[in-house]
């Protein structure tokens, strides 16, 4: 299991972790960030996920205290209670409720390495067709490869 996110409580924000960001980055799940994929899930399996950490004036308000920590504001994720209600029969939850319950999931969030490689193979057969320039051919042969290190009892393994 790979932990995604690192959370930040001084900040109130997150950071996708080494070990993901490494790995999302060999299997091709880095779109403009590592994430994209994972917030369509989070928001009924479409692309309007793709969108669930855009709040920049959120992390514009932290700007100058990420940057003294070396991290780069566009590098931040900051759960923005509005963006997990639809309205359509609610909300059930408080803006505070809502935001502490998805700080929570997203401070808990490991996903599988099947998980991880189920996707990169679902992005890579769509861009082999629509995006080839980020088609990866050796896509199967990097699966290999961090799957011999798992066995290998490493953690993970990225090229």
């Amino acid at each position: 299991m790979i932990k995604i996110f690192d959370y930040l409580g001084s900040l109130d924000c997150f950071v996708v972790t080494a070990q993901y960001k490494s790995l999302a980055n060999t299997l091709g799940l880095t779109e403009w960030h590592e994430a994209v994929w994972i917030g369509r899930y989070f928001i009924l399996d479409n692309d309007q996920g793709e969108h669930w950490f855009d709040n920049w004036e959120l992390r514009e308000k932290i700007e100058k205290q990420t940057n003294l920590l070396g991290i780069d504001p566009s590098d931040i994720f900051i759960v923005d209670p509005d963006r997990f209600k639809n309205g359509l029969d609610g909300p059930c939850h408080s803006d505070i409720e809502r935001k502490q319950f998805w700080t929570d999931v997203l401070n808990s969030l490991h996903l599988s390495h099947a998980v991880l490689f189920a996707e990169a193979r679902h992005l890579n057969e769509k861009r082999k067709f629509h995006d080839a320039e980020c088609y990866i051919d050796d896509l199967e042969e990097r699966i290999e490869k961090i799957k011999e290190g798992l066995e290998n009892g490493f953690s993970s393994i990225t090229q």
